[in-house]
């Protein structure tokens, strides 16, 4: 009796990476989700107007995003990037785009299509929201986001337009639309375009999915011969001649498996299922001996792979087929003891990832200053077996779950922080409210002494004035006499006083003359200097004006400062509770999300492992009914030998 040959009877490649999932969608040249950089391309080549607007954009290139959209939004609220307003909107929809907001970016997007903004601006803005929608499964948004897109996008941007219509198109299974998308686009570009080589494999996979396998399958051969100049588009062409191999293998083309599956890598994401189906091929040519090259090498590989896994029951099966029975007993016997320890280690680690360590090794491995939609996983905590957490912490639906946890993470130290700056900011204000007590009554003894001298100044200043204007109605020189021509006066009126009252001596005549030539001399003088000390004079009395003027002003900006600053610190007060406020109900929220989706994340995890776990069942379920086998066809064996003496 022979061993029931694996192909049919356990888990295997063609079941689990057949045509359907080897070509389960298209593929992009870079990542689904849109950066808020490649909305911007057009904003920051222009001069920058504004000086805030300007500090953000320096945040923003120094991937500092939440900073940027808090400075960015305190700006806006204060009315600071007024002359880049648009550019302003579109940054602040971008960035909100990439923490996976989408609504309110959409919102945004519209606002500006309503005040007119450029159709550049408005069409990439829809674009990238589409393709945000795409990644959060919000298919039918994404399609409503794309048809809003009126005229020609970038040329960076055709190629990743096109590709999100086919992946809508795809995901409503509308294959022959996808194909026809696709076809444009790659009639477009030169078969050795980087790009298009995703565009071709797109088609080649829209093509298969509609019918048109053969069409489909000469596109995916093509790319599979095509030369590649980087990693990305070696893998990609691994990819399309692994689902030609086992597309060919399902249908029974074992020499077109034989020659798709050999041009994979050895050393490629894509070589352990590659080696398995070549293992498959040579099986079904019956060439064990060539399944049994290509499945010892894939057996030796880590056992996290499930393809592995399955090269380690599949190597005895081959051992088997040649007719080694021993070897083969001995193949599945060690088969079960690895699948056995390796159950065990997986065990150990669901429990490390329900202690909480997964996630906690994650975060502290993995730090993120700031929020970002687009940081990702690059280091395993130390788990009891971590190697099986790499294929689970690359699936997209866990890195979604990490990338929220990570986030929530940050936005509670942020919101801790910030309740901690508050209990600083009202201590200031304390501390500000007592100097402000203690100085209060100097400042109002000081200031009514002040205002009793301003008050006797301003009297002083009215009369001066009226003198000074009467001096000039009548064109008095003498008022404008300075200190020195004021006692030659008074020497002069002296003398003509005393010399009245003496009688008529010749030489108390000739005096009186002499007294008089000199009064007249020194009226001449005083009528000289009356112009300029006029002058001089409407100078002095304006500035005696200006210094009343300021006096007034601070005497009238102290009463309202000791008027407004009791009311300032009760708005900060009041500015500092509302803050307070928020922030103590926003902190249980946060951290309530935070477990919640620690737990999500680790149920992901977990449920990966246990897929695992329920495979490595199967396995060794396999494993012991061919050791049944093997044991049984030894036994018939010396049954016959006994019976044949």
């Amino acid at each position: 009796m022979r061993a029931r040959p694996l192909l049919h009877s356990a888990p295997r490649l063609v079941a689990a990476a057949g045509l359907a999932c080897a070509l389960a969608g298209p593929v992009l040249a870079d990542d689904d989700a849109p950066r808020a950089k490649g909305m911007t391309t057009s904003i920051h080549a222009q001069p920058v107007k504004a000086v805030h607007y300007g500090d953000t954009l320096f945040q923003f290139f120094q991937d500092k995003h939440f900073g940027a959209i808090t400075g960015l939004m305190t700006s806006q609220h204060f009315d600071r990037v007024a002359p880049q307003g648009d550019e302003a909107e579109v940054l602040r929809g971008g960035l909100l785009l990439s923490y996976g907001v989408h609504n309110e970016a959409g919102q945004i997007f519209a606002q500006l299509i309503d005040k007119g903004a450029a159709p550049s601006v408005r069409d990439r803005a829809w674009f990238y929201l589409a393709k945000i929608r795409y990644q959060r499964g919000l298919p039918a948004q994404a399609e409503a986001a794309l048809a809003r897109i009126e005229g020609p996008l970038p040329a960076a941007l055709t190629e990743e337009h096109v590709l999100l219509q086919a992946q809508l198109l795809m995901a409503r299974r509308d294959f022959a639309a996808a194909a026809n998308a696709l076809g444009r686009l790659a009639d477009a570009q030169p078969p050795r375009a980087g790009p298009s080589l995703f565009a071709r494999f797109n088609l080649g996979v829209a093509l298969v999915r509609s019918g048109d396998v053969a069409r489909g399958s000469a596109l995916l051969d093509e790319i599979g011969r095509a030369p590649a100049d980087n990693e990305e588009q070696r893998s990609l062409r691994d990819r399309a001649n692994l689902a030609l191999g086992v597309a060919a293998l399902q249908e029974q083309r074992t020499d077109d498996a034989a020659r798709f599956l050999a041009r994979v890598r050895l050393d490629g994401l894509h070589a352990n299922k590659a080696l398995l189906g070549f293992g498959w091929t040579a099986a079904a040519q019956q060439q064990p001996a060539k399944a049994l090259v290509a499945w010892t090498e894939l057996a030796a590989r880590d056992a996290s792979d499930p393809a592995v896994l399955e090269a380690r029951i599949a190597l005895p099966y081959a051992h088997a087929e040649l007719g080694a029975y021993g070897p083969s007993l001995q193949g599945y016997e060690q088969a079960v003891s690895a699948f056995d320890s390796e159950n065990q280690r997986l065990d150990g680690t669901i429990a490390a990832i329900r202690a909480g360590k997964l996630i906690d090794g994650l975060l502290e491995l993995n730090p993120a200053g700031e929020m970002g939609w687009f940081a990702s996983v690059r280091s395993l905590p130390e788990l009891p077996h971590a190697a099986h957490l790499s294929q689970v912490l690359a699936q997209h639906e866990f890195q979604e779950a990490f990338k929220n946890v990570r986030d929530l993470v940050f936005l509670e130290r942020n919101l801790q922080q910030w309740r901690d700056n508050l209990l600083v900011f009202r201590d200031m204000l304390a501390h500000r409210r007592q100097a402000y007590a203690a100085r209060l009554a100097q400042t109002r003894e000081g200031a009514g002494s002040s205002a009793a001298t301003l008050a006797e100044l301003r009297q002083r200043r009215s009369a001066l004035a009226s003198e000074v204007s009467a001096a000039e109605a009548q064109g008095d020189g003498v008022a404008f006499a300075d200190a020195r021509q004021r006692g030659l006066l008074a020497r002069v009126e002296g003398l003509q006083a005393a010399l009245k009252t003496q009688g008529h001596d010749p030489e108390i005549a000739a005096l009186a003359d002499r007294v008089r030539l000199a009064a007249g001399a020194l009226q001449w003088d005083l009528a000289q200097a009356l112009p300029a000390r006029r002058w001089a004079t409407r100078k002095t009395m304006a500035a005696i004006e200006a210094q009343l003027g300021e006096a007034t002003q601070r005497e009238a900006a102290l009463a309202a400062a000791q008027r407004d600053e009791p009311l300032r610190f009760e708005q900060f007060a009041r500015r500092i509770d509302a803050l307070a406020a928020q922030v103590d109900a926003a902190l249980p929220r946060v951290a309530a999300l935070s477990l919640e989706q620690r737990g999500a994340a680790q149920q992901i995890a977990e449920a990966a492992l246990v897929d695992q776990q329920q495979r490595l069942v199967a396995y060794t379920t396999h494993a012991r009914f061919e050791i049944a086998q093997l044991i049984d066809r030894a036994t018939l064996a010396q049954g016959s030998d006994r019976a044949s003496r």
